[in-house]
């Protein structure tokens, strides 16, 4: 169990920006756990002898095709080198996790709670309430 997402303060004070970070770092823990697939195909012997010690792994479609599954992919951490970061108007965390609290805030619209589901949580109230 992960907990205190989003939280400041022991608790006491809430971050949507914050929040936004610690989801990132959660679902790069949960990559982490669940470990890494040891397979004739994950292995991938005959693509390391083909490229050899001096060759490139980046152009082989194994590497491409393990790279969209067993790697963590950050969307708000930026892993590119400083001099391409400063290219790009050197963007603060601080200042693209404001921007992706607010779209959310804004344009994020919950699915409707099922009538069924609705109804339940009538009955547990009212049984409270009681």
């Amino acid at each position: 169990m992960i907990y205190g997402l989003g939280m400041l303060d022991l608790g006491m004070t809430f971050s949507y920006e914050q929040l936004i970070i610690d989801n990132e770092i959660a679902g790069m823990v949960n990559r982490v756990l669940k470990g890494v697939r040891v397979t004739d195909d994950s292995l991938a012997v005959d693509i390391i002898n083909k490229v050899g010690p001096a060759g490139s792994f980046l152009g082989e479609k194994h590497t491409v095709k393990y790279m969209k599954t067993d790697q963590s992919r950050a969307k708000i951490f930026d892993r590119n080198m400083r001099s391409s970061w400063e290219a790009n108007g050197s963007v603060s965390i601080n200042d693209k996790v404001k921007k992706i609290a607010q779209e959310i805030i804004n344009e994020h619209q919950p699915m409707p709670i099922d009538k069924d589901v609705l109804d339940q949580f009538k009955v547990i109230i009212a049984s409270a309430e009681k």
